[in-house]
């Protein structure tokens, strides 16, 4: 039987096992027995595991840098905190949390990645360059002090914003906690009158 877009199903079947199940329980087995197809599948498309993993990853920084259009889009409109807080939610998502956990427990993933060229912790790392682009145009719009220090903010906002995310056991934290956040860290770089 053949497979239509086997690595989306792929993918799709890993980041279910990662949200049930954590990603100590994600194999390559548990993988294809979750997308129902045998486990040649997954290695005709992919070298290794590590391969597969590495592309899910790139697949979630693609999306994190087509965000990065919108959001700077969004620069001059409604509320600097609330595009923020709504940019750190959807960058926070479930999965990605689980992408994140997964990535600093397989060393051999995090190798993979390096060889595609991408440092630090991937996600957080786009997710932060995706934050400065859209500081950088809320500061060139007069929105935020001209002498705001995005280099320093962007990865504030996404290191707070994943500490509050990265409970997997609890519920994502409600958008409140998430603005009290985004308020606090800004604050000294908002102008009156636009939080």
């Amino acid at each position: 039987m053949h497979i239509h877009n086997v690595r989306g199903q792929l993918f799709e079947a890993a980041e279910r096992v990662l949200l049930r199940d954590g990603p100590d329980a994600l194999t390559s087995r548990a993988v294809t027995e979750e997308a129902n197809c045998a486990k040649g599948v997954l290695h005709r498309h992919f070298t290794d595991f590590d391969a597969f993993l590495a592309e899910l990853v790139l697949d979630r920084v693609r999306g994190i840098e087509e965000r990065t259009t919108s959001l700077r889009a969004a620069a001059g409109t409604g509320s600097v905190v609330d595009n923020l807080a709504d940019a750190l939610q959807d960058l926070f998502e479930p999965v990605t949390v689980a992408i994140v956990a997964l990535i600093t427990f397989r060393d051999g993933l995090r190798a993979r990645l390096r060889e595609a060229g991408l440092t630090g912790i991937p996600l957080a790392v786009q997710g932060a360059a995706m934050i400065a682009a859209y500081l950088t145009a809320e500061r060139e719009s007069g929105r935020l002090a001209g002498d705001a220090d995005i280099d320093t903010l962007a990865p504030t906002l996404v290191g707070a914003g994943h500490l509050l995310f990265a409970d997997r056991a609890s519920a994502p934290p409600q958008i409140a906690a998430v603005r009290k956040m985004v308020t606090t860290v800004i604050a000294g770089a908002l102008r009156p009158a636009q939080s």
